[in-house]
């Protein structure tokens, strides 16, 4: 329990990033009538998107998995009154994403590629950090900084001296370093005359925010 001569501040930490990395997150999906069919469409789709990806010389370990399913999927319908399910077949899921460093040109040549490749993926497109990990070490520098200048400001404030710091309660965050201009849209085939599509995005830069709780001894 904390003794009558302490002061709790929590800190908040502010950074503002620039983003330098490109993610483009993908989703495969599809339905089969036999769970094999699944499979086998779903391992042909990603290679199709690894394949386009290769072409701009992209390494097979570039495509990276975030989540994947096969699952049975029903669909309703009315029997007479009688609402039923019925089996339609297996769904297949393949969410992944592949990062680079910003490049418009590059994410036009990826675009298009994707576009004009077998698979059809939906698709969005996230600006990062590539040392998403140092940032938040620096979050953390900034938060328990901005705490102890408030408690410095009390204790001056009380007319009290500020002592030996008892504990500090930090719950890390998992904070999402990202800025999406391009939520998940499915790719259209138009035709472009240097098999790339032309952007000119400049992402805002990221704010993130993270907070430490310190107990200071005061006397």
């Amino acid at each position: 329990m904390e003794s009558m001569h302490t002061v709790r501040v929590t800190g908040k930490g502010v950074l503002h990033l620039k983003p330098d990395t490109t993610r483009i997150s993908l989703t495969l999906t599809g339905v089969d009538p036999a769970y094999a069919d699944a499979l086998a469409h779903c391992e042909a789709d990603t290679q199709a998107v690894r394949d386009a990806l290769a072409a701009l010389g992209f390494s097979k370990d570039d495509l990276k998995t975030l989540q994947f399913s096969v699952d049975a999927e029903y669909e309703g319908y009315d029997d007479h009154g009688v609402y039923k399910n019925r089996f339609v077949g297996f769904r297949y899921r393949h969410a992944c994403k592949v990062e680079f460093a910003s490049d418009n040109a590059l994410l036009g040549r990826v675009l298009y590629a994707l576009a004009h490749g077998a698979a059809q993926p939906e698709l969005s497109i996230a600006y990062t950090v590539r040392d998403a990990e140092a940032a938040k070490n620096r979050l953390i520098d900034a938060a328990v900084s901005d705490a102890r200048a408030k408690a410095q400001v009390l204790a001056e404030a009380a007319h009290v001296a500020l002592g030996e710091i008892l504990s500090i309660d930090y719950a890390r965050s998992e904070a999402d370093l990202a800025v999406r201009p391009m939520q998940r849209n499915l790719l259209m085939k138009a035709e472009a005359a240097d098999a790339s599509y032309r952007f000119d995005i400049e992402p805002d830069d990221i704010e993130a925010t993270d907070t430490v709780t310190v107990v200071w001894r005061i006397g």
